[in-house]
């Protein structure tokens, strides 16, 4: 109250005072009253800073909030996580803010008093302003569709897709009107600006030209905040639930995307829990051990096993690797859409897996259980990084039994550095070949798609007619050399944005459940014009998902949104459901043991039909947390080196923690998780390490 006077009388003083006394007062006001100090924040030269700051907080909790109602059945209500989600959240918000504006700061503070408010300052700050302001309003808006997409903030995704420019804005451009996009950020900031000038800040700005010692009071602080939040604030202090939606509610978009930017790969021994290596493989090996298996060699850390076969066959095959291709789409998963007419069709006379999760949510991470038959170590897929080439893969096992093989993929394969990665394991390219070469040392065939090939076509790549035709055109090919043949087909159009040929189904574009029935459509199609092919007969077709539609949820992994079909069609006599619990690793070591084949091998993946009983598993990861799923119990790992179990139970489900932990469990999922990255870091994975 005493202080409150004191400030009350100085100012009644100052209104009676002539302007140098004036002056000298406003000094003693500033130096001597804390609490005038900060009411004048918006008075002053840095009026403008403090009210774009307080903005841009101001619109992140709103953003924040509008995650928490959107999301709301995957939230658990508890208060205390919420609270401190939110809590946490301002001082994410407050950084990111804080270090837009720093460099704005600095200006504002070193900027000559007797120049404040010229011509030069003028542009320079409203350049500035636009800038910054643009910035916010975008990533604010970019992470609506990204939540919606993932049900995350900026991650490792985001980061690539920035590097991936021209398919993305090209999707962009394609699921959203992107002049109205343009249209509203150019309103937004003329708003804000027209909001600063009404509220006074802008005037301010310009007029108030105290001395440097007087902004110093202003800058420094501000400065010091901005350097100690960015140096202090890290994503895991965000991540103290095991409810993935609020760990991500108490995040910053932009702040996640550079932390994503700087930690796309971890370190297993860094930041994982660890076994030593010598346990890690004691573990391991009984567990990779098929009961047709023996190991070639009694080296601790070798595990290329001996497997024996029986009357081999050598057909031609296509793996299929169908975009987003959720088990819930299926009409045996319970859908009742019936948007799979012809998958349902096909499953009735194949070999149908009804237990099978994919072990990633992204299309590189089905990329990489499929052909290197791998768990999913952590940070970036095998298939993103380097010296991924000449590694012991499905292609090693396949060109020893004579195979030619194939990928066929109808975008642009330098995306995601598929071409790379597949023709450094001995694959030949079939794509739209308008991105970068392969590498120098990467000697494989590479065959464009014309645009002649091309009737229809969106940002990811050419519709799934037209790339079916490519395999056709391939099989054709092939049969005729007598040699037989392998395709790895990855399609495009069930990804937004959603679009397709018209006049095929009898759904709208734009939508999940369209483009599902589209991609339905244009597999049954493939298939009967396949039957009329001479080859057809000696061809075994494996179809299967890359990944989920939607990896969204309560848990930082969700079992359920993992769960994928997966079929091998056309094997002589051969029709069954395999309901025993199968990852997607396993699926091309099965179908090697249904062709009777003797091979030796360092996969991962086991032939389902081999193992034993109780010893089935399946991998789950997204890059920084890890789980194995064996029976109903899910072990989780992630890179704050926690272990957690949860008890998977009822059709929806459900995960509980358990309060105690199965140790054998525990030992190995590391192990698995631990070797593989060991194996992959230090070059065992190489083919003629093997």
């Amino acid at each position: 109250m005493k202080i409150l006077n004191i400030y009350l009388n100085l100012e009644f003083k100052k209104c009676v005072l002539k302007s140098a006394a004036k002056r000298e007062l406003q000094k003693k006001i500033d130096i001597m009253i804390p609490k005038a100090f900060f009411a004048r924040l918006f008075k002053s030269r840095f009026s403008v800073l403090f009210s774009i700051l307080s903005l841009y907080v101001v619109l992140s909790f709103v953003v924040r909030l509008v995650f928490l109602v959107w999301s709301s059945k995957d939230v658990d209500f508890s208060i205390v996580p919420l609270a401190r989600a939110f809590f946490t959240g301002f001082f994410f918000d407050l950084a990111v803010g804080a270090l837009f504006l720093i460099l704005y700061a600095i200006y504002l503070f070193i900027f000559p008093k007797k120049w404040i408010g010229c011509l030069f300052d003028r542009i320079f700050t409203y350049f500035y302003l636009i800038l910054i302001l643009i910035i916010i309003y975008f990533s604010l808006l970019a992470e609506i569709p990204f939540w919606d997409e993932f049900g995350v903030r900026f991650n490792f995704i985001a980061v690539d897709y920035l590097i991936y420019t021209f398919e993305v804005v090209q999707n962009i451009n394609q699921s959203y009107p992107l002049p109205l996009i343009f249209a509203i950020l150019i309103a937004l900031v003329a708003l804000t600006l027209f909001w600063l000038k009404k509220i006074g800040a802008v005037r301010y700005t310009f007029t108030d030209k105290r001395s440097l010692a007087v902004r110093s009071g202003f800058a420094f602080p501000f400065i010091i905040i901005a350097v100690g939040l960015g140096l202090f604030m890290k994503n895991k202090q965000a991540e103290s639930n095991s409810n993935l939606v609020v760990n991500e509610l108490g995040k910053n978009g932009v702040f996640s995307f550079f932390t994503a930017f700087k930690a796309n790969e971890l370190d297993y021994n860094t930041f994982y829990p660890k076994l030593s290596d010598k346990e890690a493989y004691n573990i391991l090996k009984p567990k990779l051990l098929q009961d047709n298996q023996t190991y070639a060699s009694d080296k601790p850390d070798d595990i290329s096993r001996i497997t024996n076969g029986n009357s081999e066959q050598r057909p031609n095959i296509i793996l299929i690797t169908i975009e987003s291709f959720s088990g819930e789409f299926i009409t045996a998963f319970g859908n009742q859409d019936h948007i799979t007419p012809n998958y349902d069709r096909l499953a009735e006379q194949s070999v149908f897996f009804t237990n099978l999760y994919a072990t990633g949510t992204r299309t590189v991470r089905g990329m990489e259980a499929l052909t290197l038959s791998v768990p999913p170590t952590p940070g970036n897929s095998i298939v993103r990084r380097p010296n991924n080439q000449n590694l012991f893969s499905i292609s090693t096992i396949l060109q020893k039994k004579n195979y030619q093989p194939y990928f066929i993929y109808g975008g642009d394969g330098y995306f995601d550095n598929m071409n790379n990665f597949f023709g450094g394991q001995g694959f030949d390219i079939v794509d739209r070949n308008r991105g970068n070469a392969l590498s120098d040392d990467i000697k494989t065939k590479r065959f464009p798609i014309s645009d002649s090939e091309v009737s229809f076509e969106n940002a990811w790549g050419i519709c799934d007619e037209d790339l079916y035709k490519q395999s056709i055109k391939y099989a054709d090919i092939n049969s005729k050399s007598g040699k037989p043949f392998f395709q790895f087909v990855m399609t495009t159009s069930n990804h937004k944005p959603y679009t397709f040929p018209s006049g095929k189904i009898d759904l709208p574009q734009g939508n999940r459940n369209g483009a599902v029935k589209y991609t339905d459509y244009a597999l049954g199609k493939f298939l009967d014009e396949a039957k009329t092919k001479s080859w057809f007969k000696n061809t075994v077709f494996v179809i299967v998902a890359d990944h989920c539609a939607n990896s969204a949820g309560r848990w930082e992994i969700n079992p359920k949104n993992h769960h994928i079909p997966a079929i091998i069609y056309n094997l002589p006599n051969k029709s069954e459901k395999i309901d025993r619990l199968t990852s997607q690793i396993d699926l091309m070591p099965t179908l090697f043991g249904y062709l009777g084949w003797s091979y030796k091998t360092s996969l991962y993946g086991k032939d389902i039909n081999h193992t034993k009983k109780g010893e089935e598993r399946a991998f789950l990861g997204n890059y920084r947390t890890l789980g194995m799923l064996k029976g109903n119990i899910f072990t989780q790992i992630d890179d704050r080196k926690r272990v957690k179990q949860f008890r998977m139970s009822g059709n929806k489900q459900e995960l509980i923690e358990t309060k105690t932990k199965s140790n054998d469990l525990v030992s190995e999922t590391i192990s698995y998780y631990q070797t593989a990255s060991e194996r992959f870091k230090n070059g065992k994975m190489k083919s003629t390490a093997n």
